[in-house]
């Protein structure tokens, strides 16, 4: 895919809502090198899935042979985006400003090539306009955009017309983004941004800018808000987001959520958020709907994305973990080794498993039940499993796999991991 191909690919995607005239946005990508944009705001310390869309969006630019320039919004994130809220967020400090920005510049490098003359770019909003006076701002990029206009845009009509309001920090936030494609467009050459559709309005102050202060054409182009058939907000659970950073979720946690994407909504998502190319997933689908109930889409969906994301090291174990869990695999310590950090576990000195009742003591060591007289009654009637073999008294030996683990199965849905020795 080269030059202008990618309009067509992010068609076929279904991720094209609005952009500027198309011919002469076709025209601007058909030679290769242009530098396009993408902001991202740092109000965690890590990306999100609502955020990773746009950064595949800018890699597949770069695979077409353009330059990726990803903006971390250093300055922007201390104002908040009105697009798309109900009220205000809070405002973060420059400490947790730094940890954002630190743990979403790790991400990015994983998934776009910041290596040679051509690489992408990532760059901070804070550098540029840290210096900027407010004379100076008012007299550069306030004069260019009339709050008949900003008014105009739904992020700011939507928000005056709630109980909650606007400030004026937040109202600003448009001609801030604008000063940042005018920026950008005259130190980098960029002369496209895009962005999820609630930055339309954001995007078109830009071109704006760039044109009234020096005549200049520059484009924008937005892709629909990811959702789900039923209308919910994709990337969310009811833990919260699901995040890139696998501390906050785990690659197994990422890996079983694609795994429950519905058929309704997993050809979208295999194509709008892995790499796969377009023939590849509808061959996926072609098979996928010869066998519904095998989920064929559901797993090459989790397969792909977690492997971009975490790698095939870390895939490989949200895997065999899966396989322990819901019995589809041998016990064995690679296996039970993959559970760590994703079943709960306690570590157990051998000497308070005794010979008498070895699985009453481990079940009371690990906290699994609250008593000696509970686990009796557990094992008695028939709720506990050790090492996916059922027990039928307290004196039944536990054998532990590869000499360090056991892992235990109180009810259906209730383990916990024993790892003895540390």
């Amino acid at each position: 895919m080269t030059g202008a191909a990618v309009v067509d690919d992010l068609g076929f995607r279904g991720l094209l809502q609005d952009h500027t005239e198309e011919a002469a946005l076709r025209d601007l990508l058909e030679p290769s090198g242009v530098s396009v944009y993408h902001g991202i705001d740092p109000t965690a310390p890590s990306l999100h899935l609502g955020n990773l869309i746009g950064v595949l969006v800018l890699r597949r630019f770069q695979d077409a042979g353009h330059r990726p320039i990803a903006l971390v919004g250093g300055a922007t994130g201390m104002i908040g985006d009105p697009s798309g809220r109900s009220g205000e967020r809070n405002l973060l400090d420059e400490a947790e400003l730094a940890t954002n920005l630190a743990g979403i510049r790790s991400q990015l490098q994983r998934l776009l090539d910041f290596g040679g003359a051509g690489g992408a770019e990532l760059v901070n909003n804070y550098d540029w306009t840290r210096d900027v006076t407010l004379l100076e701002f008012l007299r550069d990029a306030g004069k260019h955009l009339t709050v008949n206009q900003m008014v105009a845009k739904e992020s700011i009509r939507s928000r005056m017309a709630s109980d909650a309001g606007i400030s004026f920090t937040e109202f600003s936030y448009m001609l801030l983004q604008a000063f940042d494609f005018w920026w950008l467009h005259e130190n980098r050459g960029c002369s496209l941004q895009i962005g999820g559709s609630d930055q339309w309005g954001n995007i078109t102050a830009g071109i704006d800018l760039i044109r009234k202060r020096g005549g200049a054409r520059a484009h924008g182009l937005t892709w629909p808000l990811m959702t789900r058939s039923d209308g919910s907000k994709f990337g969310k659970t009811a833990q919260g987001a699901v995040w890139l950073d696998p501390a906050l979720t785990s690659p197994y946690e990422f890996h079983q959520y694609f795994l429950r994407v519905s058929d309704a909504d997993v050809e979208r998502t295999l194509l709008q958020l892995t790499l796969l190319g377009v023939g590849d997933v509808s061959e996926i689908m072609r098979a996928h709907l010869e066998s519904p109930e095998h989920r064929l889409a559901q797993h090459e969906l989790a397969d792909s994305i977690t492997a971009l994301i975490h790698g095939p090291v870390e895939l490989r174990r949200a895997k065999r973990a899966a396989a322990v869990l819901f019995g589809g695999g041998d016990l064995d310590s690679e296996g039970l080794e993959s559970l760590r950090g994703i079943v709960p576990e306690s570590l157990v000195a051998a000497g308070s498993v005794g010979a008498d009742e070895p699985v009453v003591d481990l079940l009371v060591a690990t906290g699994v039940c609250t008593s000696r007289s509970d686990a009796r009654r557990s094992v008695k009637g028939g709720g506990i499993k050790v090492n996916g073999r059922a027990v039928t008294a307290g004196s039944d030996s536990v054998a532990l796999i590869g000499g360090r683990f056991a892992l235990l199965q109180r009810g259906r849905k209730q383990r916990h991991l024993a790892v003895f020795g540390g």
